[in-house]
């Protein structure tokens, strides 16, 4: 069971939400706690809600549910994930497969949650490895030129044996998480949640025989950057501010050992989520 429950909500410069909706789903979920917690570091403000610091917060709450989209509770992992904290997505966004509850159920399903009735999940992070930066993400690591329109060269190594030396856009190395997420557009598979794997796929390559693969998450990735068409090549993890990495540098990519504990209703069902966010049951004979 949970007891003391913390709120998470997207602030994010130029992201909104619906105020009066979310002051409902608050108030529907104090009908089955009172200890109902957030960051005080936090910019959302609601009077039935008791702040704490950050220390007290991280210590004290056993549940995170995260008002937002896929985004937000992406933020809410970076920010909380090394405290092993279960957290429970509600989907005020989009399409929404991490944040799997949709609002009109909240009523229904929280007090299940609540009592422990639902399942809990553990998600991998990826990391990366270069210069004296790390970078980390729950979806991927994407390494790229920096340049529009302009290619790299670099050479991709699993467990020191070299795959290939090729010129692309760059390379993402995505998680089963993230399989559904931006290495989906890139024209990845979608790899189920509960594989221990990795894909490793080139942005626009200038080879057309060159494909996306699956790997391992216990492999060792090494990616040496040999030249590009800036001073210096980008590192970005879950679509966050970019990072410098110098050419003729190694990129290590690994799997941490934090994991991200994830909470589902115990009805919840991925294929289910796939048809409806991605329209795989859509009848193309109508119009």
């Amino acid at each position: 069971m949970f007891k003391n429950i913390g709120i998470y909500v997207r602030e994010k410069s130029g992201e909104s939400i619906d105020s009066s909706s979310l002051d409902a789903l608050i108030l529907s979920l104090k009908k089955h706690t009172s200890d109902v917690f957030i960051d005080e570091t936090s910019k959302f403000k609601n009077n039935s809600l008791v702040a704490l610091k950050h220390d007290e917060f991280v210590s004290k709450v056993d549940l995170l549910i995260v008002f937002g989209g896929d985004g937000t509770l992406l933020r809410s992992a970076r920010k909380y994930f090394e405290y092993n904290i279960p957290i429970l997505g509600i989907n005020m966004g989009t399409v929404g497969f991490l944040t799997d509850v949709k609002t009109k159920d909240f009523e229904s399903i929280i007090k299940d949650v609540i009592n422990g009735n639902c399942e809990i999940e553990e998600r991998h992070l990826v990391r990366a490895d270069f210069g004296k930066k790390t970078a980390y993400g729950l979806n991927e690591i994407v390494i790229h030129s920096g340049g529009y329109t302009q290619l790299m060269r670099y050479r991709l190594s699993v467990n020191d044996k070299v795959v290939y030396e090729q010129r692309s856009d760059g390379l993402i190395i995505a998680t089963p998480t993230g399989s559904t997420a931006y290495a989906l557009s890139a024209g990845g598979p979608i790899i189920h949640p509960s594989l221990d794997v990795w894909t490793i796929l080139p942005m626009l390559p200038q080879s057309i025989s060159a494909r996306p693969f699956v790997i391992s998450s216990n492999d060792r990735v090494t990616v040496n950057l040999i030249n590009g068409p800036m001073n210096q090549a980008k590192i970005c993890a879950d679509g966050q501010e970019d990072e410098n990495a110098s050419y003729d540098e190694d990129i290590v990519i690994s799997k941490m050992d934090h994991r991200l504990r994830l909470v589902h209703p115990l009805n919840n069902n991925f294929f289910e989520a796939c048809r409806e966010k991605l329209g795989w049951s859509l009848d193309i004979s109508k119009k």
